[in-house]
């Protein structure tokens, strides 16, 4: 189940390739994105010291009353990823144009798990383009369904 997702990600970038990371949390965290609290909006993940992190992503406090003096919603989190999935993040970031970025946060079982991209960005002509096709999609469907 879909718990956050960055909506705008494919209007903004387009993906090259994708995987499935292991999110480290604190129990409090992992509360709030449970109930869909969240946002991925200008998160990039980075790679440091041979490990992969997610800046900017908010996870606000699942209670605002008892939360620690010391939270930080904004905090770097670290990914859990193998050590071949973290050399490909860190030779895309190394080019030129690409980088990578969180899609969507979801949960299987008792797991939160984050799906990362390494996307290219587009530019204006390319975006509208695409909304160019979705509107002709869409007169098409319902063409079709009026039929």
């Amino acid at each position: 189940m879909i718990l956050v997702e960055y909506k705008k990600a494919f209007l903004k970038y387009a993906p090259i390739e994708s995987f499935s990371a292991g999110l480290e949390l604190v129990g409090t965290e992992v509360k709030a994105l449970r109930n869909k609290l969240g946002s991925l909006d200008g998160a990039r993940v980075v790679v440091r010291g041979g490990e992969a992190f997610i800046v900017g992503m908010t996870i606000p406090p699942y209670q605002v009353a008892n939360v620690h003096k010391k939270y930080d919603p904004e905090r770097a989190r670290r990914l859990l990823l193998t050590k071949k999935e973290i050399a490909i993040l860190a030779n895309a970031e190394s080019k030129k144009g690409l980088t990578s970025i969180p899609l969507e946060v979801y949960n299987i079982k008792r797991n939160i798990k984050v799906r990362i991209a390494i996307v290219r960005g587009k530019g204006k002509a390319d975006r509208r383009e695409d909304l160019k096709k979705r509107d002709a999609l869409r007169e098409v469907g319902r063409v079709l369904k009026n039929r």
